[in-house]
């Protein structure tokens, strides 16, 4: 929905426009992948380490949130982080992805019990109202609110990134079914596509985006091992680098 046109209101403006990342965003990206291949024995890159890569890459804060949704601060602007892995090995025939998007519990937050036996459509409008509250919490802090999202190779060679606003869903546009395994589905009433899945066990919600084609394609080259006798003699480690408190070897 576009915001409507005023006359004597200064408007804020965000930091970039959706997905046209800062100049130096690409270099320092590669920059911290490559290091983490260099350093680390078995290769790995988790929520939270891009969440401070990407708060590195544009200039921001990393301030890890309950919510999940204002992970990395920048200004008026917040983003939660999402990174998954890719379903294919061809990362440009990756079309969307599943985000793990926080537990939204209609027996906690409600006092629902059964769920299972209830009007799908009645307990997927629950389930949505939870994500909606959330959302419209942080945008009572923050102007723009984002989520950026990071597609990663199986060999972390390949990586998609891109962004996309955080934002509420009308349960009026879709309906809800269980499925075989006894989970929520939700699809949109307008094209019948899957855009939703809820598990009642553990109450995790999952959003299925689409992957803009305005998003980043960054290929790595992988590093040689750094060999760990040389970091540490890089930094002059000897044994007054420790102290034993207590001592039960026999």
């Amino acid at each position: 929905m576009r915001e409507p046109r005023l006359r004597t209101v200064n408007k804020a403006s965000a930091p970039f426009d959706v997905n046209v990342f800062p100049n130096k965003f690409i270099e320092t990206f590669a920059k911290e992948v490559v290091y983490m291949m260099a350093t680390k024995s078995a290769m790995s890159l988790e929520g939270n380490e891009w969440e401070q890569i990407f708060a590195k890459c544009v200039g921001a804060k990393w301030k890890p949130s309950n919510v999940g949704l204002d992970d990395v601060i920048l200004n008026n602007c917040c983003w939660g982080a999402k990174t998954v892995f890719a379903t294919t090995n061809n990362l440009e025939k990756q079309r969307n992805v599943r985000l793990i998007s926080g537990r939204n519990s209609p027996t906690y937050s409600y006092g629902i019990d059964k769920l299972t036996s209830e009007n799908p459509n009645e307990i997927g409008k629950l389930v949505l109202d939870i994500w909606n509250e959330r959302v419209s919490a942080v945008r009572q802090i923050f102007k723009f609110v984002r989520t950026v999202v990071l597609v990663k190779s199986k060999d972390y060679k390949d990586y998609l990134i891109f962004e996309f606003d955080t934002i509420r869903y009308d349960p009026e546009l879709y309906y809800f079914k269980w499925n075989k395994n006894t989970n929520l589905e939700g699809y949109e009433k307008s094209s019948n596509k899957h855009k939703f899945t809820w598990q009642p066990s553990g109450s995790q919600f999952t959003i299925i985006e689409k992957i803009p084609d305005k998003r980043l394609h960054i290929s790595v080259k992988k590093p040689k091992q750094v060999d760990r006798e040389m970091i540490l003699k890089a930094v002059n480690f000897d044994d007054s680098w420790y102290e034993i408190v207590s001592d039960h070897i026999e």
